[in-house]
């Protein structure tokens, strides 16, 4: 009788503390990744960092603090309007799009341009920065061909290098008629490289990362009146997102919409030309 009660009374006790257990440790499923991130309490970024003032690296620091850039306050901004931690994942260009294209990370910040492709395989946030028309795209060359290439048809007999997967690519292979040699890179700073040594004749490249590039580096220099078209429709560089992540993709686009607004993200940018130089980034 006494042996009965004790183990009916045990038996109730560890179901009560299973039941109970259960319920202290349940979590609703997460309906969509925006409510996964805040469960989870931090929003992990991929980033190519070797693209200044986006995004590039200050080797006098270490862990996240190295990786720097306007691109990276905006990462930071992000977490703190959903209230959780940054987490930094750099990697090169080409796995920074198929990371986010295959739901690996949450969101690439790498100073992405919209193309058909992208907007296919992810969603793509608003655009946050918009080039000067001085700006845009157009190429890198040693100074003495400043004058060589005026338009697309004068480089027919060029080695072109470009970054694979990038911007520049698809508008070279589509505006550019003819040349001598495509040649890609995983880094646009390799490809500047291979111009400087002469390995290449020209680099298709954004503007701005471009004159950072030459004020640093003796020999190059920005090719005069080349410019590549843009169509205005898709201008702007945009935040990659996980295909179909509806209300994650909401929320980005409430956060651009305020720090284009306020005129922050610019600033930043600027803040981070200045830093660029500083250090003289290459």
């Amino acid at each position: 009788m006494k042996k009965t009660f004790v183990a009916g009374a045990l038996a109730f006790t560890m179901a009560a503390a299973f039941l109970s257990g259960c319920g202290s440790n349940t979590q609703t499923k997460a309906a969509n990744r925006l409510e996964e991130i805040q469960q989870r309490g931090y929003i992990e970024v991929a980033t190519e960092p070797y693209f200044a003032p986006n995004e590039f690296i200050d080797s006098s620091k270490s862990g996240d603090e190295q990786y720097v850039g306007s691109d990276i306050e905006m990462a930071k901004y992000i977490a703190d309007k959903l209230g959780v931690e940054l987490k930094i994942v750099p990697l090169e260009f080409a796995a920074v799009l198929s990371s986010v294209t295959e739901g690996k990370y949450d969101l690439a910040i790498s100073a992405l341009a919209y193309t058909p492709e992208r907007a296919e395989a992810m969603n793509l946030s608003k655009g946050y920065y918009f080039d000067d028309e001085e700006d845009g795209y157009g190429l890198l060359v040693r100074e003495e061909d400043v004058d060589k290439y005026p338009d697309a048809a004068s480089l027919a007999d060029a080695v072109i290098v470009i970054q694979s997967g990038s911007l520049q690519e698809a508008m070279v292979t589509k505006q550019v008629p003819a040349y001598k040699e495509l040649k890609r890179v995983s880094a646009t700073t390799d490809g500047f490289l291979m111009v400087q040594e002469g390995k290449a004749d020209v680099a298709a490249t954004a503007m701005g990362t471009a004159r950072l590039y030459a004020e640093a580096n003796p020999g190059v220099a920005v090719a005069n009146n080349f410019r590549f078209a843009v169509d205005k429709e898709t201008d702007g560089t945009r935040i990659g997102i996980p295909k179909g992540e509806k209300e994650l993709t909401d929320k980005i686009n409430e956060i651009v919409d305020e720090l284009v607004e306020s005129g922050q993200y610019k600033a930043w940018y600027d803040e981070y030309e200045e830093y660029a130089k500083s250090l003289g980034i290459e």
